[in-house]
């Protein structure tokens, strides 16, 4: 654009009858001309400065030759840049400024124009100057509604996220309530019968029926499973209320597995900030049932817990030292495998020992996976079990 608005200048000097042909306009004018034009350049990166020498140069040039409209091109196109800027105080003022420099240079040529001429062209000139700050300055508002709609939409879309994250909690809820009231009775009807028949077949002396007794385990194992399947679907605890499990509070969790009987330790790097709720959560939550699985599968286990406050991530780890086997041998029932973004996940085989744990491991994955961070859970080169989650967290974005 600045190069055409320079040339178009330069060629109306060429045009034959022009009042200001390349003898009146000399050198140093054209050197003015492009001076004006390309400082529109500079109108979106620096758009002041850009109206300031357009301005400048535009003005001198008006002073050494006849008083003409075209060279207040430039300047009006800068104006309408710097509009936005400081409130619209710098281009009201420079068109002001570039305004008066024109009337005076009309007034001192009065001799070769009659002053009605005067008059209809710096009207001219000022109804086109202030077109162009009003215009700047719609263009700012406009702007800034573009950007309050955005900011609505984003909003609203969160609303709707939130909703659909409520309305398939409480599905989840109705889904717990009903299996519990009626597969759980019924199930738990047949292990009672089950374990009764083979308690008096064997206190009358009576061999016990195979398929009672494949009755008998079966039972037990879809009690197992069934429970397992409603801890996943359980109502939340009072715990998971907003505000109520934080990551600030995992000390907390570390002082009570400490007075119960875990040696544990927390470690904090980084600068600890307001998180997401749903990044606090999820970190409270993990590191509370890695803690538990510690005092109850372990043994004479100690446990380190390690959080790390990064940019745009929150890292969470707890090592244990305790019955994790050497050379990659999982414990309490998990075997490692690979898992679609995770990198290093873990499979549960369903036995009776290692129910609690594996539904706790699925519990973490679900969490991190919601959020979409990664998870590694594993063994320890030297014994123990460490799990590590890595939770994004959006830059600027805190706590609600």
């Amino acid at each position: 654009m600045a190069a055409v608005v320079a040339v178009l200048l330069a060629g109306g000097t060429l045009i034959p009858g022009s009042p200001n042909g390349p003898a009146q306009v000399g050198v140093v004018g054209y050197l003015l001309l492009v001076g004006g034009a390309a400082a529109l350049v500079a109108r979106r990166a620096a758009p002041v400065t850009a109206l300031v020498v357009s301005a400048a140069c535009m003005l001198a040039y008006a002073l050494r030759v006849q008083p003409e409209i075209a060279p207040a091109f430039p300047v009006m196109v800068t104006v309408y840049s710097a509009a936005p800027a400081a409130g619209g105080w710098w281009a009201a003022s420079v068109s002001a400024a570039y305004l008066g420099g024109v009337l005076l240079a009309d007034l001192s040529d009065l001799g070769t124009r009659t002053p009605r001429e005067v008059v209809e062209r710096v009207g001219l000139l000022v109804g086109w100057f202030v077109a162009a700050n009003v215009a700047g300055v719609v263009s700012r508002q406009r702007r800034a509604y573009l950007r309050q709609a955005e900011q609505r939409a984003v909003e609203a879309e969160r609303t709707r996220e939130e909703v659909a994250r409520r309305r398939a909690g409480e599905e989840r809820l109705r889904i717990a309530r009903e299996l519990h009231d009626s597969l759980t009775h019924s199930i738990s009807i047949i292990k009672v019968q089950a374990g009764v028949a083979v308690h008096l077949a064997r206190k009358r002396g009576e061999d016990v029926p195979a398929a009672l007794l494949a009755i008998q385990d079966a039972s037990a194992d879809a009690m197992r499973e069934l429970r397992a399947t409603l801890e996943v679907l359980r109502e939340p605890g009072p715990d998971d209320a907003p505000g109520i499990a934080r990551a600030d509070r995992i000390g907390e969790l570390v002082e009570r597995a400490r007075s119960a009987g875990v040696p544990a330790t927390l470690a904090v790097t980084g600068t600890p900030r307001a998180l997401p709720p749903e990044v606090d959560l999820a970190a409270y939550r993990i590191v509370q049932e890695a803690l538990t699985n510690v005092a109850r599968h372990a043994g004479n286990a100690s446990a380190s817990v390690h959080v790390r406050y990064l940019a745009d991530t929150l890292v969470v780890r707890v090592e244990d030292d305790g019955r994790g086997l050497p050379g990659g041998t999982p414990r309490h029932g998990v075997t490692p495998r690979q898992g679609a973004g995770v990198a290093s996940e873990t499979a549960t085989v369903v036995r009776p020992e290692a129910v609690r744990a594996g539904v706790g491991l699925t519990g973490m994955r679900e969490r991190v996976s919601a959020l979409g961070g990664r998870l590694q859970t594993g063994p320890g080169p030297d014994g123990g079990f460490t799990i590590q989650a890595e939770l994004p967290v959006p830059v600027g974005e805190g706590a609600a």
